[in-house]
């Protein structure tokens, strides 16, 4: 057995060791839990069950695994064979699944992943929130491959002027880099670029004293890579223009039933006035201007507020306005009275601060609709508006992330 690194904690397995387990659930990162019995700390007459997470690994499989890793409470392990295969197993589309960190659920069929992100946010409503409810049927996405619109390889800095890999990092670690000459989740214009851009940045190595992250955004049948160009992405009738290093959603494909879901859900009621408290280039408050009769977009970034009325003006959407206000002091100047007003909210992965929901709840709107990329801080934040009087009326994730652990959270709320 190999000489195990100088932190390792030998409780309760080896370095190594090898175990055959069966798989119980999976993790909201996509990593399966087993729980094998092992002597009770109490009593070693009674035995309790000890959780070993396993990647790439589905409920129900019985497998081969070794241990490399003991924490406190549970261990980490390597998978090494599937002994009893899974029926919704499927065979990985991407020959480097499994050490690029990209993706997590190729061995996943795709109806089994949607059933387990539509889990997984109903699994965070009761443990974080203490909330059951309803969790519609994760909305699929109209393409499961070539949809991303958006990708960022990085590398390393350059030994002896000397480029390595390329790509992106490795499943389960925090640095070094895989290299990806091609990505079967990037769309068909991206992978075409690839090797080019690939081997122009290795042509400049001399040039880069520390790694640095490359940019391929696909816009109008053509790859952008300057973070600094504006990019252009078509949205049902609609034209948004953005910097290509902006964010922007990565699946264009399902931006349309995405942003349909969000427009019929704060429109329904009796408001007529809009919010969108993270605007960005305005993709909510402009696909969502016909429902209402003003809306008005708002955000801490001046640059971002000015995308926005841009793609206003283009698209001759005249009721629709866009303020650059402090994050002190979101709704200083939104007029709308608050019984007739919706609010969409689409905050960064961390969720809302504080700050920003103790505003939410003063303002009062009649109905939130809250977008997430990351539905524990969701649901944290949830836990917070329905402590302050607001009711969860509905949940629809979005799967805008097919073959990854990723999902978009819709969930809508309104004033008890």
């Amino acid at each position: 057995m190999p000489r195990p690194p100088k932190k390792f904690h030998p409780h309760p397995f080896e370095y190594h060791q090898e175990l055959e387990v069966t798989i119980d659930s999976l993790t909201n990162l996509g990593d399966g839990i087993a729980r094998v019995p092992i002597p009770s700390s109490e009593d070693p007459t009674q035995s309790t069950d000890w959780v070993v997470f396993v990647p790439f690994t589905l409920p129900a499989e019985k497998v081969r695994i070794r241990v490399f890793r003991n924490d406190k409470n549970h261990s980490r392990a390597d998978l090494l064979e599937v002994l009893e295969a899974s029926p919704d197993r499927a065979t990985p589309a991407c020959p480097l699944f499994g050490e690029c960190g990209g993706c997590q659920y190729q061995h996943f069929t795709y109806d089994a992943q949607l059933a387990w992100k539509t889990r997984q946010v109903a699994e965070l409503l009761e443990h974080m929130a203490g909330i059951t409810h309803e969790v519609l049927p994760c909305h699929p996405s109209p393409k499961l491959w070539n949809y991303r619109s958006k990708i960022t390889p990085h590398f390393d800095r350059p030994k002896n002027d000397v480029i390595g890999p390329i790509g992106f990092l490795p499943n389960g670690r925090r640095s070094g880099q895989i290299d990806v000459v091609q990505c079967p989740i990037a769309m068909d214009e991206i992978n075409a670029a690839l090797p080019r851009l690939r081997d122009e940045t290795r042509q400049r190595a001399k040039s880069y004293k520390k790694g640095a992250t490359l940019l391929l955004r696909a816009t109008d049948g053509r790859v952008e890579s300057n973070h600094n160009a504006v990019a252009t992405e078509k949205v049902g009738k609609l034209t948004f223009d953005f910097l290509a290093g902006d964010f922007f959603q990565n699946n264009p494909f399902i931006l349309p039933d995405f942003t349909g879901h969000v427009a019929r859900e704060a429109s329904a009621g009796n408001t007529r006035f809009l919010v969108d408290a993270y605007c960005g280039s305005g993709l909510f408050a402009l696909t969502l201007a016909e429902h209402f009769e003003k809306v008005a977009g708002v955000e801490v970034s001046e640059t971002s507020a000015d995308w926005a009325r841009r793609n206003a003006e283009t698209n001759g959407i005249t009721n629709a306005t866009f303020l650059a206000s402090s994050a002190e002091a979101i709704f200083k100047d939104i007029q709308f009275p608050a019984a007739e007003t919706a609010i969409v909210i689409d905050p960064p992965r961390k969720g809302c601060s504080q700050e920003f929901l103790d505003q939410l709840i003063a303002f009062g709107p009649a109905r939130v609709v809250y977008v997430s990329c990351n539905p524990a801080t969701q649901v944290r934040d949830l836990a917070i508006l329905t402590e302050a009087g607001f009711k969860l009326e509905k949940v629809q994730p979005f799967d805008l992330f097919p073959h990854t652990r990723h999902l978009e959270s819709v969930m809508t709320l309104v004033r008890a």
